[in-house]
């Protein structure tokens, strides 16, 4: 069969095949369940815990939890027992150890909960069948870790059960020497670094503020293509480099913008149902879905959680949509850029910092001029994060909004703030306004502090920070990680500057924390832009303001291993050692070497294809048959084969 009817045929399957349609569990009388009844039955929680162990068992785990004391063999083997009953009684069968290595996936190996018990009698072997999982078997796995990106694993307790039947159990993965070779450890050691820093200071600023403990959250916000399975499968190059390296762009792609926030296909919405009540059942709580800009391409937003959390939660939501989709015929493609001429995929990570007193540090209140708590932590991200040119590729600019802008230099000029109460079309508060849309019988509506600029890869949108410039497919963990480290590092600054301006005092005064703000609101005046980034004329500003422009992935990835950096991410916070932060770096350049070797594959298979229309236009020449649509294709190919040679020595070159 030719690869033309091959394609017919997936077309038209695709047109007129069964959908899968998904049934919404429903009660006892037949009414269908409210999310909030099905979020998290399949996840094995402190609640479900107190409820399965003994009280003596479950205050040991609390205080193993709380770092106060090490997991006692009994403990492990009850929690183990009870983990196992739960899960078997669900259907599962297996379990597994997940985990991030450098890889930028996830791993996970298969073990059974099914043991053979072996007694030998005079009659010969006796065989028993038993159902056990111990407490080193949860705690700890010994994989083969020879084929990973250069090993043995620890727990965080965190289990859930797939709608496979098997128990996940959440990991770190450390080597047998304690180097972390995993993406979520340096996390994990980046969060705890930031909570006594960020303790320090609140503390310093108020004295009664009580605030024990300080900790990042995060919500994610996927991007993806889907695709029919038979097209996906008819495509080697998107099969083995995700993208797509030879074809041609369709006459309606995104040109006529209709496809952002449009109606979304019944297929995909059978799919995207289908996701998100298996991600309720495993307590992933996604609040958004919606088209994006190009056809077929989508996006699911996820809850605020504990930034650790939440990025478990974004890569199982991963691995659950490749699941999904096949149940329905459909590929995810994760790729930043899997077609050209239309836009590409991202995350975007809305990060931000709260209280265990439940306040958001970079809440902005009222009068933003006087919370001292937001302006110290705003500045702290903007001024070492974005200031000191720790930048990934390209340049990297803010965005606040016009009205924050006006605080801070009101703050820096030392003016009175600009009056936003005057009603030049209907306004109130800093915080906020209200827009008079002029309608009768339409209410006023509330508009937020900030703008949205969809060309900025780092704004400030109200009480928190969104970072646009994370790959699809990219793990959130090292880059939130490093922005850690980097607000660890300027809050430890602020902390020292704030200890020199008030002298002997036991706090300092208002004057004395608004001398450091004005400070840094200097500092990161540079890097805040409200225009567009995509500009050329952005390109010329930039350079004036001392922005780096990174234009190569190499380039970028030797940033890491400048001293100040390198001292930053290592001897300064102590979140990496030298030796983990290499095998990081090596880890990227050999991932970014290989894409690069498996793309040029594309180049002996088109010089072959010339081959092939050269040899079928000469011999029908010979013997009288005009071959003109083969040398019309011909000669649409051989410019574009020497191009992407000569483009092939370039990159070898560098």
């Amino acid at each position: 069969m030719s690869a033309y009817e091959l394609r017919k045929n997936a077309l038209v399957k695709a047109a007129t095949g069964e959908k899968r349609e998904i049934e919404y569990p429903r009660k006892a009388d037949g009414s269908p369940k409210y999310p909030s009844e099905i979020y998290g039955e399949n996840v094995f929680t402190l609640k479900t815990m107190a409820k399965a162990l003994p009280k003596p068992i479950f205050s040991s785990f609390l205080k193993q939890r709380r770092g106060r004391q090490n997991l006692d063999k009994t403990t492990a083997d009850s929690i183990a027992h009870a983990v196992r009953v739960w899960a078997m009684d669900r259907g599962a069968t297996h379990y597994t150890h997940w985990f991030q290595p450098q890889t930028g996936a996830t791993a996970e190996k298969h073990d059974a909960f099914l043991s053979l018990l072996s007694s030998f009698t005079p009659g010969g072997e006796e065989v028993t069948p038993i159902d056990q999982f111990s407490g080193s078997q949860l705690l700890q796995s010994e994989p083969d870790a020879s084929s990973f990106p250069s090993h043995r694993m620890h727990t965080t307790f965190e289990c859930e059960l797939s709608s496979m039947s098997i128990l996940y159990i959440l990991l770190v993965f450390i080597s047998y020497n304690g180097d972390a070779l995993d993406k979520k450890t340096g996390l994990l050691q980046s969060n705890e670094v930031l909570l006594c820093t960020v303790v320090e200071l609140v503390n310093l600023l108020e004295l009664d503020a009580h605030v024990e403990h300080v900790y990042t959250t995060l919500g994610t916000e996927q991007e993806f293509f889907l695709v029919d399975c038979m097209m996906y499968a008819l495509q080697p190059d998107l099969k083995i480099m995700g993208c797509m390296l030879v074809g041609q762009l369709p006459p309606w792609h995104q040109q006529l913008e209709d496809h952002y926030f449009g109606h979304i296909p019944s297929c995909m919405m059978y799919m995207i149902s289908e996701l998100e009540l298996e991600c309720l059942c495993l307590g992933i709580p996604i609040k958004t879905h919606h088209n994006e800009v190009v056809p077929a391409q989508f996006k699911v937003a996820l809850i605020f959680k504990e930034a650790s959390v939440a990025m478990d939660h974004n890569l199982l939501t991963m691995d659950m949509l490749h699941k999904v989709t096949h149940h329905h015929n459909l590929h995810v493609l994760y790729h930043e850029k899997p077609f050209k001429s239309v836009n590409g995929s991202c995350k975007h990570c809305n990060w931000a910092m709260a209280t265990n007193c439940g306040k958001n540090l970079l809440d902005l209140t009222v009068c933003p001029k006087t919370n001292f708590y937001f302006l110290v932590f705003l500045l702290a991200v903007l001024c070492h994060c974005l200031g000191m040119q720790e930048a990934p590729p390209a340049i990297i600019s803010a965005f606040l909004g016009n009205q924050l802008n006006e605080v801070l230099n009101a703050i820096n000029e030392d003016c009175p703030l600009k009056n936003f109460s005057m009603p030049q079309f209907q306004t109130i508060k800093v915080s906020s306004t209200v827009l008079d849309v002029k309608v009768t019988g339409l209410p006023h509506i509330a508009r937020d502090l900030t703008d949205c600029n969809h060309t900025s890869p780092i704004a400030f949108t109200g009480n928190k920070f969104e970072f646009c410039a994370i790959g699809s497919k990219q793990s959130p963990s090292f880059p939130v990680t490093v922005l850690n480290c980097m607000v660890t590092t300027a809050i430890t600054e602020i902390v020292t500057n704030l200890h020199a301006q008030m002298g002997s005092k036991p706090t300092p005064s208002d004057d004395d924390t608004l001398a450091v703000i004005c400070r840094y609101i200097r500092l990161m005046h540079p890097v805040c832009f409200e225009g567009d980034n995509y500009s050329d004329a952005w390109v010329a500003e930039a350079v004036c303001c001392g922005l780096p422009n990174i234009c190569t992935v190499p380039e970028a990835f030797t940033y890491l291993l400048k001293d100040k950096h390198l001292a930053m991410l290592t001897t300064d916070t102590g979140i990496f050692s030298h030796s983990e932060l290499m095998l990081r770096y090596h880890i990227l350049n050999e991932h970014y070497a290989k894409d690069t070797i498996l793309s040029q594959q594309i180049l002996p298979a088109a010089i072959r294809y010339c081959k092939l229309l050269a040899e079928s236009t000469t011999m029908p020449k010979a013997i009288g048959i005009e071959a003109a649509p083969k040398v019309q294709v011909l000669n649409k190919l051989a410019p574009l084969v020497t191009t992407l040679e000569a483009e092939h020595a370039k990159l070898t070159a560098t």
